[in-house]
């Protein structure tokens, strides 16, 4: 394979399906992930978990710690600081409630996969260590959905730090695909006091690599990834420090990034508007193409976490 992009076995047969009318879009479910990034001295890196191989969808691929929305965090009035909602709302292209669900998945997500906080108990402030029992029983709690983040936020008396997220990018999974997202893509950075540790049962290794680095580990087949991951990863390359790309995040155009799937003449045509590097031409009468094979380790430059 020409780079480690993932592509299911099952797609031809679906986007034909798509293209013919025969196929109905599943409706995308509310979504969001983080681009952790830390300052070294060979610029700054960002935490990445590799999926577990086992994993129905996408396994052994890179990503950054994210899930779906818990719907219980729209409407629960909590402690906030930084932008108000209604700035999050615009910002997102979201009504308020949905803005509030979307920055505690991304603050939730975070904690469950990495160990990470976003929170503190005054709006000026991050809690500190987070490894010990009654954190970690309160993890697990979140993670098995026991209650809701904003219960958690509650119960500890914490403050969400809003300010310590910035809106990056926003992709929807294509049409096509059984199961879809509509995610938002944040970058923050590493609060004082805190590491990141593998608290994902989704993910086999978590690393902190600069992201040319990565890159070039996906495009010399090395690296298995997903269009998003592997997207975002070059725009964040060109960044010399995690605070140079936060101060970068609000003039990022937020405008949805969705896959688009056409016959033309003997083949179907894949494009993702404004990144042709994804597009696919795929024969109609071809059989799925065969999945990518798992990912080897991280080039040069790449530290586990």
């Amino acid at each position: 394979m020409a780079n480690g992009q993932w592509f299911p076995q099952d797609w031809p047969e679906r986007i034909r399906a798509l293209a013919e009318g025969t196929l109905t879009p599943v409706v995308p479910k509310r979504a969001a992930t983080v681009m952790l990034l830390k300052d070294t001295d060979g610029g700054p890196a960002v935490h990445m978990l590799r999926r577990r191989a086992s994993m129905a969808f996408a396994g052994g691929a890179y990503a950054y710690p994210g899930g779906g929305v818990d719907p219980r965090d729209d409407e629960h009035q909590i402690r906030w600081a930084g932008p108000t909602r209604a700035w999050w709302a615009q910002r997102l292209g979201v009504d308020e409630a949905a803005a509030q669900a979307i920055v505690c998945a991304a603050v939730r997500e975070t904690y469950e996969e990495a160990g990470v906080l976003l929170a503190g108990p005054a709006a000026d402030s991050v809690v500190g260590d987070t490894t010990g029992e009654d954190w970690e029983a309160d993890r697990a709690a979140l993670v098995a959905r026991e209650f809701s983040f904003a219960e958690f936020l509650d119960r500890r008396g914490l403050v969400l730090r809003s300010d310590l997220l910035g809106a990056w990018t926003r992709w929807i999974t294509p049409e096509f695909e059984t199961r879809r997202y509509d995610t938002f893509f944040f970058v923050a950075a590493l609060p004082h006091g805190q590491r990141t540790r593998n608290a994902s049962t989704e993910a086999d290794r978590t690393v902190w690599t600069r992201p040319g680095e990565a890159a070039d580990g996906y495009d010399k087949g090395e690296l298995l990834m997903m269009p998003p991951t592997i997207a975002t990863l070059r725009q964040l390359a060109p960044y010399a420090s995690a605070a140079e790309t936060l101060a970068a995040a609000p003039d990022r155009d937020m405008t949805a990034v969705l896959a688009k799937a056409r016959l033309e003449d003997d083949e179907i045509v894949l494009t993702w508007p404004g990144h042709d590097e994804f597009t696919k031409h795929i024969p109609t009468d071809s059989s799925p193409a065969p999945s990518a094979e798992a990912p080897t380790d991280l080039p040069a430059g790449g530290a586990s976490a």
